[in-house]
């Protein structure tokens, strides 16, 4: 097999350290010479590795994408005079039953060396940093969710029924009556009577949801919840603040890309942080959606096209994507929201979703490569650009529900 790196190295990172095979094919020979060394994984031992792997002449490193161990090590070496690739473990397997630190990373430099391996895509360091704030604020925001549920849960063993009434049982109105509920109020008129705006229409059933067992157990719980949510709204806000300094330099690319209808501003940070914002990164606009995992899988056999579920894919990215198509899916009078109708009558929702993933991949792929904004094509699309197909399915449909029609063009009689 042809030999694309004479000089490469495999690394098989840890907590504590790194197995290091260092696989040179000498000058006319055929047998490679390996070298095995371990370095541990703090950072002046790192450099030394980096050393060593200059003094060796080494021309690419790979390694594994274990965990989070393999940062430290990545992050020394690629500015070395060589090329580091982080490749996805499920293709870099070695055999059953030869699985050992020192035999793995002989297995990684040997692909590395036949030119065996793609590496995975990781962004440069202002957008890693950018990164690490979306998906820091995403799971902030999911804890707070999850907080809001355990306090509903006491609120529920209290008896009270506030979700019932109000749709957001941490908004003004609820804050208000939580916290006079804290304090010692128990009356519920009066605790009803504490509600803002549109509630204050519900005054009688609100009323009714407050009568509960609410003692001063249950206080005690809403009051350490309350709190707790304040804790993540202010560092939700804290995080937001810093996320619109980093954005700065992609700012115009986020503008672009918030012009697509369902698409916010919070969403638009994450697509820029996971995907980097630069497009020529991927060559085409499918081979963003299938590293986005939002493309059905391939699994032919004989010759013969099987069923296969989607890769797994930017679990960050796909969220806020998922988050996207069912706010689009809500909106009525656009082109993204006729074509989730569509395929939804025909596939299901779940399907549908995804389809609306790998449009809206599409999409941004288009804008950002070209720097254009988002041109609404309507919700009549693909009834103007295929008439006769409208018109055939409209009559099916009627057929179906047993009428005989006949069509005349308008103004024909």
């Amino acid at each position: 097999m042809e030999v694309i790196h004479p000089r490469c190295a495999g690394l098989d990172v840890s907590k504590r350290d790194a197995k290091v095979c260092v696989r040179i094919v000498p000058d006319g020979r055929v047998r490679a010479r390996t070298q095995i060394t371990t370095w541990s994984s703090m950072t002046t031992d790192i450099l030394g590795l980096r050393d060593h792997l200059i003094a060796a002449q080494v021309t690419c490193v790979v390694m594994e994408a274990t965990g989070d161990y393999w940062k430290p090590f990545y992050y020394l070496l690629e500015d070395g005079p060589f090329e580091v690739m982080l490749v996805n473990a499920h293709e870099a397997k070695n055999l059953p039953g030869r699985k050992t630190d020192v035999s793995d990373a002989a297995w990684l430099a040997e692909l590395g060396a036949h030119g065996l391996l793609r590496a995975s895509f990781v962004p440069p360091e202002p957008i890693r940093q950018l990164r690490d704030l979306t998906r820091t604020r995403t799971a902030i925001t999911r804890e707070r969710t999850r907080e809001v549920q355990r306090l509903e849960k006491v609120l529920e063993d209290a008896g009270i029924k506030l979700s019932v009434v109000a749709s957001n049982i941490v908004g003004v109105s609820g804050r208000a009556i939580l916290g006079a509920m804290v304090a010692g109020q128990r009356d519920s008129a009066a605790l009803a009577d504490l509600s803002l705006r549109q509630l204050r229409a519900k005054i009688p059933e609100l009323t009714r949801a407050l009568e509960g067992r609410f003692g001063d157990h249950h206080a005690f719980l809403v009051e350490l919840h309350l709190n707790l949510i304040d804790q993540h709204t202010a560092a939700i806000a804290t995080l937001t603040e810093r996320i619109e300094e980093v954005m700065a330099p992609f700012r115009v690319a986020r503008d672009l890309i918030c012009t697509i209808p369902g698409v916010g501003v919070g969403t638009a940070d994450v697509i820029i942080a996971e995907t980097g914002g630069d497009m020529s990164i991927f060559p085409t606009p499918g081979h963003l959606a299938s590293w986005a995992g939002v493309c059905p899988g391939h699994h032919e056999s004989a010759g013969r096209a099987k069923s296969a579920k989607t890769r797994p894919g930017d679990r960050w990215l796909k969220g806020a994507l998922g988050a996207c198509a069912l706010s689009i899916a809500r909106h009525r009078g656009t082109f993204l929201h006729a074509k989730y109708q569509r395929l939804a009558k025909s596939r299901g929702n779940a399907k549908a979703v995804v389809a609306i993933e790998h449009t809206l991949l599409t999409i941004i792929w288009t804008m950002l490569t070209n720097g254009t904004f988002y041109d609404e094509p309507g919700p009549d699309h693909y009834t103007r650009r295929n008439p006769q197909r409208a018109r055939n399915h409209a009559l099916r449909e009627l057929q179906a529900l047993g009428y005989d029609v006949t069509l005349e063009p308008r103004g024909a009689a």
